[in-house]
């Protein structure tokens, strides 16, 4: 079974909101679905965006596949970056100086100011 994630047009004519949907990909757009796991609202402003990222996360994991459409609002909403991060597909680098934590007897972020301007020897 071809799992995908994609959009559910909901609505009334011209005023169109969208549910996100894990659906068996040979379904019709508007049929039965698996689980509901967000909503899309491209009309109200700012737009609305509300997608439960663990239960995406979830289906990424076991293989379901996103439209390109709902790949975007998961990039935005943050579901996409931890299913990479998961996955492995990506990691995060951490740079030097915010790892490296402010001495706690001066002001905060002067040490980091002063190290920096200061060339390596």
């Amino acid at each position: 079974m071809a799992v995908r994630i994609r959009l559910m047009r909901m609505g009334k004519k011209k005023t169109p909101s969208y549910r996100v949907v894990v659906i068996d990909g040979r379904k019709p757009r508007d049929g039965r679905y698996i689980e509901q796991i967000g909503r899309y609202d491209p009309l109200a402003e700012p737009s609305l965006i509300e997608i439960e990222n663990d239960r995406a996360v979830d289906w990424l994991v076991k293989g379901a596949r996103p439209s390109d459409r709902v790949r975007k609002l998961m990039e935005i909403s943050g579901a996409w970056t931890r299913y990479r991060v998961m996955a492995g597909k990506a990691h995060r680098v951490i740079d030097e100086e915010s790892a490296v934590a402010p001495d706690p007897g001066s002001a905060s972020g002067e040490k980091a100011v002063a190290t920096a301007e200061t060339p390596a020897s």
